[in-house]
């Protein structure tokens, strides 16, 4: 069995457009990826051909290992429009693996370490400054099931911000808790926003509020000012979504940089390669929450993921907060109830993609976001 076919869809989803990657083989078996990287799509979809072109077809679909250290080493100007590329053919040869031989991917890979993957809800905030609508949308996604909400309370703040636009942030998340009592988690996104004294000012601003972690307090590039924050933080510290490749959390983690680490999927290069984060954390004692902004299919692979890796912690999805017709591209996967996804117990991956969904929201170019800019949660929080 060989690769015949590469193509990509583009698929304008408001902020984002999600890049779905379909290979076709020469005994007609089809497998699907993902590799959205949101605001540099067009830039992945050429990539992804290319590679196609020069190395993918032709491949026996099996050859995941070889074709990737072909990638990473060959190629070697990694970053992460060109690991987004090769995760968006990575993910696509897994679910053709798993097609192949009759069996979810999380069996190919040591089987399940859980058979439900608890979630947390982003996306759900989009209050436009009303501390009761606020409120009210956070009972909301607790009605729905959550037993974790993430958001940022900061709005468009920088490096440094004010004592005033402090105190509201701090007023932003005591509502929240205020909202869902004391049982629900409260996560909180910082964006990369802060100096590390500044972070630290704003995290130990949030201690009475008891959230389950501060994410990317600082720049994400700079590993010794996040292992600053983390050294001095009272609160735990998530990051690495912006962090590539194992390589790359090699180094975060020798810094002692992360409580928690949440490679992305996509952008880390990979399902394996994502695999091989976790298994490089588990080293250090460190758990594991996926980053996953982007679309139904890629929550599905980090579905898989969660349930074959030990030290799983929680996964992001925006399954409730997203385009109207986001369930509808990816038709039979399993929903989140009560805060958590069972397990697709169908070969590959366990969806398929319709593609008339994808022809009925085609590319959109203006699709972008500015999370420094005011009211910037309005066009992220459906």
């Amino acid at each position: 069995m060989k690769i015949a076919k590469v193509e990509v869809f583009l698929t304008g989803a408001v902020w984002r457009n999600f890049i779905l990657v379909k290979l076709t083989t020469d005994s007609g078996l089809i497998g699907w990826g993902e590799g959205t990287l949101g605001w540099k799509e067009s830039a992945v979809r050429e990539l992804i051909l290319d590679y196609g072109r020069r190395y993918v077809v032709g491949q026996n679909p099996f050859d995941i290992e070889d074709l990737w250290f072909k990638l990473y080493q060959v190629e070697h100007n990694v970053g992460p429009v060109m690991l987004a590329a090769m995760a968006g053919i990575e993910t696509a040869l897994w679910d053709i693996v798993g097609k192949a031989c009759s069996q979810p991917v999380y069996n190919l890979m040591g089987g399940k370490a859980r058979t439900k993957i608890k979630a947390y809800a982003n996306g759900w905030y989009g209050y436009g400054g009303d501390l009761e609508k606020l409120a009210d949308q956070a009972r909301e996604a607790v009605g729905k099931g959550y037993q974790a909400l993430k958001f940022d309370p900061f709005g468009p703040g920088g490096r440094e911000i004010s004592r005033k636009d402090l105190r509201e942030a701090c007023q932003r998340v005591e509502t929240v808790r205020k909202a869902v009592g004391e049982e629900i988690d409260i996560l909180l996104e910082f964006h990369g926003r802060f100096s590390p004294i500044m972070a630290l000012e704003a995290i130990r601003a949030m201690v009475p509020y008891a959230p389950g972690w501060c994410e990317e307090p600082v720049p994400a590039n700079n590993y010794d000012a996040m292992a600053q924050v983390v050294a001095a933080s009272p609160i735990r510290i998530a990051t690495g979504e912006h962090v590539y490749s194992r390589f790359g959390f090699l180094d975060l983690l020798q810094r002692k940089a992360a409580h928690v680490v949440q490679p992305d999927i996509t952008y880390c290069g990979g399902f394996l390669e994502t695999k091989k984060i976790a298994a490089l954390a588990e080293t250090h004692y460190v758990s594991v929450a996926p980053h996953n902004c982007d679309g139904p299919l890629k929550t599905m692979i980090g579905v898989h993921l969660c349930a074959n890796i030990p030290n799983f912690l929680i996964l992001e999805t925006f399954e409730d907060y997203d385009v109207s017709w986001r369930r509808s591209l990816t038709p039979g996967a399993p929903r989140m109830v009560n805060g958590f996804y069972e397990l697709p117990t169908g070969p590959g991956w366990g969806v398929e993609v319709d593609e008339s969904v994808i022809r009925a929201h085609p590319e959109d170019s203006n699709a972008k976001m500015n999370m420094f800019t005011l009211g910037w949660e309005e066009l992220m929080c459906r």
